[in-house]
């Protein structure tokens, strides 16, 4: 029983850290301000990959209909 009760300690103190790190970290980030320009500069890139990923399927079926028609 005693080592149940140990794994339910070190289990509770590994979640303890997790929590302190995903509210304590963001809290000093936004506090430094460097939190929002990080969210922007990825919101960016995520456009960016969409907005590259549609010209490339629509590259594709361009070339792929006119393969069509060529044979």
């Amino acid at each position: 029983m005693k080592d149940a009760t140990d794994v339910l300690r070190i289990v509770g103190i590994i979640l303890l850290g997790i929590f302190v790190f995903a509210v304590g970290i963001p809290l000093v980030l936004t506090a430094a301000g460097i939190t929002l320009g990080i969210i922007k500069i990825l919101f960016g890139i995520a456009v960016l990959v969409i907005k590259l990923a549609v010209v490339l399927a629509i590259a594709y079926l361009i070339l792929t209909g006119i393969r069509a028609l060529v044979r």
